[in-house]
């Protein structure tokens, strides 16, 4: 039986989904969470689904057996092409990013035209695409990557000169074809939230994986009776496959706070 009081596990091929964890923070305070992101191995988009798939397969498993009684996949790449074999293969609850933003973009909607921005891996696998018009089969969606905005982040160039004339040109074409909702569909864009809003303005609904996600993690938890009920302060465990320096100082700038260290652990 899995027991309530067992950590969430969120994982990632890197850092982006540390936005999905804080949000996990603030939406479910109570919960203990074991971060891991893929350090090692990241980027997931340019490798193959099978390959995306034995990796979170691996991933998956150390989480279980570090006792996790949950699985929320913080990498569009990875849910688009591993979360049904997890969902089918692991006895816990297994979230992803994908489904969650794609209900929220058809609530949101007012036209039906609905844009999406990922890195490529996300937009060529076309998962946002499926769960969109499997609620709403009528739908006009606009699909393009912006591969820029991630390094940007990391960058921490969130207002930067250079930002906003990509923002500028990946953003504009949704704007002149009338979107009036955007999926933010990678991790690291809701930091980007700001600029993005700024550059296509107030009458398009920006909806952000991260909060829709964790608000799906609090659904699907209260559904399976594995809400925490402790009291107290929750703990937070953060875990890299490589370079756990770089992730250290990368962390605040997703999280928007210190963390207090880094394990590390290699897979494959």
């Amino acid at each position: 039986m899995v027991d309530a009081a067992a950590p969430i596990g969120v994982f990632d091929s890197g850092i982006g989904g540390l936005t999905v964890a804080r949000e996990l923070m603030r939406q479910l305070p109570a919960e203990n969470l074991i971060y891991f992101g893929d350090t090692a191995r990241v980027p997931y988009g340019p490798k193959s689904p099978d390959t995306v798939r034995r990796y979170s397969r691996e991933i998956s498993h150390y989480l279980r057996d570090r006792g996790v009684k949950a699985l929320v996949i913080a990498c569009n790449t990875a849910t688009a092409h591993a979360l049904p074999t997890l969902q089918a293969e692991e006895p816990i609850p297994v979230i992803g990013v994908v489904e969650p933003g794609a209900r929220a973009a058809v609530a949101a909607t007012r036209g039906g035209k609905i844009g999406v921005i990922g890195t490529a891996g996300t937009i060529r696998s076309g998962a946002y695409e499926r769960a969109i018009r499997a609620l709403r089969p009528a739908a006009e969606i606009i699909a393009r990557p912006a591969p820029l905005f991630v390094p940007l982040v990391e960058e921490g160039w969130l207002d930067h000169p250079a930002a906003r004339l990509v923002a500028q040109e990946y953003l504009e074409p949704f704007r002149d074809q009338g979107v009036d909702t955007l999926v933010l569909g990678c991790t690291h864009y809701p930091l980007l939230k700001p600029l993005i809003a700024e550059v296509l303005g107030p009458d398009v609904a920006l909806i952000d994986s991260a909060e829709q996600t964790a608000a799906e993690a609090r659904r699907v938890l209260a559904s399976k009776q594995l809400l925490s009920s402790a009291s107290g302060r929750s703990r937070q465990l953060y875990v890299a496959s490589d370079a756990p320096d770089q992730f250290l100082r990368m962390a605040e700038r997703f999280l928007g706070a210190p963390i207090d260290g880094v394990e590390t652990h290699t897979l494959g």
